[in-house]
């Protein structure tokens, strides 16, 4: 509350900022101090998915105005290297990014960044929904990367926020079939509602177990796996259940060594692809969102004002609900 509102460089702009999700990788930091190399030494302003409004620009920024609403993406590349030049920003090692070490995040009343990394969102997408964007985006980038397509037959392995984006971006790429594990029954019936069409409750299956129970309801195994736990079981569990052919994505981030059957993916051809983060994906999904082709509204479970910031961290530690939106602008009353 006592930092000074800072001042716009000429590519930059000042927002008020309006919603921000909490993401377990907030929570990680707040109660662990680093996630793998990340590491935090000082002090560290939270919060990544983040939308809000434009109250002053920078001298050389002239798509945006005082007053736009804007989506942020968290990510702005520092040089034009190697990966900025093939668009895939997001690999770049000096990347800045909001809420990782050393960067300060943008959960707080005032926040300053790249105007090119600031959308504008549609009149008929809300403040949420554009804070929304920076999950959606991952499940984008996701389903880009295991190529889910039309009639793709597909098994989402974890129904936290990441799995239920990954469901409702591959049902709008054309997947005809999307079955989704995961330990917790309410979890489950939620991504029912954002379009699932099987469920299957993970207990004390060992991985073959809930492969063959994955092939079971899908008729067949599926061509694509999209594994967002990190957790070794489920990883396996992934190989095994992929079609010969098909392909496994790791969203979910474990730890550092897993133990697979990686002979199984090799003599099977299944292709194994990782996913850091995402990039070109705002446009998109403000696209979608506008079009209103896709819906992601049911995620928001619970709400908190800046000022109850400690009591909303809670509430995400405990599992509780599936996403948690901070509202930061006190002078707002819009629901």
């Amino acid at each position: 509350e006592n930092r000074p509102i800072p001042e716009p460089g000429p590519n930059e702009v000042l927002l008020r900022m309006h919603s921000v999700g909490i993401c377990g990788s907030d929570v990680h930091y707040w109660q662990h101090g680093r996630i793998g190399d990340f590491v935090v030494k000082s002090p560290m302003v939270l919060g990544h998915e983040a939308s809000g409004t434009v109250v002053k620009v920078g001298s050389g920024v002239t798509h945006l105005k005082p007053g736009d609403r804007v989506a942020i993406e968290p990510g702005v590349p520092r040089e034009m290297d190697e990966f900025c030049k093939t668009g895939r920003y997001n690999l770049s090692p000096t990347i800045f990014f909001c809420a990782t070490p050393p960067d300060d995040g943008n959960l707080c009343r005032f926040y300053k960044h790249s105007a090119s990394y600031c959308y504008k969102l549609p009149d008929n997408v809300t403040f949420e929904e554009g804070a929304l964007i920076e999950p959606l985006s991952v499940g984008i980038h996701a389903c880009k990367r295991a190529g889910v397509t039309l009639g793709s037959k597909v098994f989402v392995s974890g129904s936290g926020p990441i799995g239920l984006v990954n469901v409702i971006v591959a049902k709008m790429m054309g997947a005809a079939s999307v079955v989704i594990t995961d330990i917790s029954a309410s979890r489950l019936q939620k991504a029912k509602e954002v379009g699932a069409d099987f469920t299957i409750q993970v207990k004390n299956e060992t991985p073959q177990e809930v492969a063959s129970k994955v092939e079971s309801v899908l008729g067949c195994m599926p061509e694509i796996t999209v594994e967002c736990t990190g957790v070794q079981a489920c990883i396996q569990a992934g190989i095994y259940a992929t079609r010969s052919g098909g392909t496994l994505v790791l969203v979910g981030l474990g730890p550092e060594m897993v133990t697979v059957p990686i002979v199984n993916a090799a003599v099977r051809e299944v292709d194994i692809r990782g996913i850091f983060r995402y990039c070109n994906t705002w446009p998109v999904a403000i696209a979608l969102l506008a079009s209103k082709r896709i819906n992601v509204k049911p995620l928001v479970t619970h709400r908190f004002p800046l000022e109850k910031a400690l009591e909303a961290f809670e509430t995400t530690k405990r599992g509780e609900g599936v996403k948690v939106m901070l509202k930061c602008d006190p002078t707002d009353q819009s629901p």
